[in-house]
């Protein structure tokens, strides 16, 4: 099949061009019935932020596009338009696998131009998502970047991560590694709701206690908070009280921003999933694709607060969130 695969030629510039790229289909098999694995060669892995994101990070790894965790308010579901595909049902079941990324990824930590600077991954898909465990992908980062001594952070929702935490534990002995756990809510009802395809968060927070016995440095976003769903004060201490018990050395809350396709994906899913929430949610994002300041910051204020009564304290990977928006060709651009 052929597959509209959009490269970043120049990624300081911010120059675009489209490359058309076979892509080998797969049908998913066993574990995996109803998914489609669409092989394709990436042509660089190591992507590079704009130099006006604030980000405390520069270059980003996403060994997949797509994902099967089918976070109903995934920010990363327009990267599927990109590729002439649906940010639906098709982003959760059609994932992109990028089969070259360990090859990559060595070739291009070898170049003389790679300064060794950190790397992020998670920034877009989650790395750990279902098809992990069927291409190993992000274990073969993992090893590459270790082997290279180069520093790297993860962000995700999957306990798959505890696969490879000797791994991440022997990599952190040579370099900079730092894991983030997303949890947006411990109510189980929400959670079925609204991240079908993730493990339960109770189930997250245990691999981050796992995760902090093995030496690792795991912090938490409290992200998304979902208006109306998960957004009152005490759901939200309750989910710091948790991860803070666990060990996780630092916490930050988000709220949900709807920016482009996004939003009306998630409205319409709403009207059918909630439709008494409709009005509070046409309220809360009646100026855009964000709520007003004053409830972004009354969440970063219940967050904050709480941590700090828990004593946990320390640099998250990701410093504070920030709004940023994906690119084509997947990369982060601060809003």
């Amino acid at each position: 099949m052929s597959l509209r695969w959009t490269l970043a030629s120049s990624e300081e510039a911010g120059a675009l061009f489209p490359d058309e790229r076979a892509a080998t289909r797969h049908v998913g098999q066993g574990a995996y019935a109803g998914m489609e694995f669409l092989h394709v060669n990436a042509r660089t892995i190591i992507n590079t932020v704009p130099e006006e994101s604030l980000m405390p990070f520069r270059h980003t790894i996403n060994p997949y596009r797509g994902c099967s965790h089918a976070c109903t308010y995934c920010f990363a579901r327009p990267t599927h338009e990109y590729l002439g595909l649906g940010i639906g049902e098709e982003f959760e079941r059609k994932i992109v696998v990028k089969v070259n990324a360990v090859e990559r990824l060595r070739a291009e930590l070898r170049s003389p131009k790679w300064g060794g600077d950190t790397i992020a991954m998670g920034t877009n898909t989650d790395p750990y998502q279902h098809a992990e465990g069927k291409y190993h992908l992000t274990r073969g980062l993992v090893d590459v970047l270790s082997g290279a001594r180069n520093p790297f952070s993860i962000l995700t929702k999957s306990t798959l991560i505890l696969r490879d935490a000797a791994a991440l534990a022997a990599a952190a002995g040579r370099t900079d590694v730092s894991v983030n756990f997303s949890v947006g809510t411990l109510d189980r009802d929400v959670w079925k709701l609204t991240e079908p395809g993730t493990p339960p968060p109770d189930r997250r927070i245990d691999a981050l206690r796992r995760l902090t016995e093995a030496g690792l440095k795991c912090g938490v976003l409290v992200a998304p908070v979902l208006p109306g769903l998960s957004d009152s004060a005490q759901q939200l201490v309750e989910v710091v009280e948790a991860c803070a018990a666990a060990g996780a050395v630092s916490i930050h809350g988000v709220a949900l921003h709807l920016r482009g396709s996004v939003r009306a994906h998630y409205l319409d899913w709403l009207a059918g999933a909630r439709p008494d929430l409709a009005a509070l949610y046409r309220e809360r994002f009646r100026a855009g694709a964000y709520q007003d300041q004053h409830e972004r910051d009354r969440i970063d204020a219940v967050v904050r607060e709480a941590a700090g009564r828990c004593a946990v304290t320390g640099r998250d990977a990701y410093r504070r969130a920030t709004p940023v928006k994906i690119t084509p060709s997947g990369q982060l651009s601060l809003l």
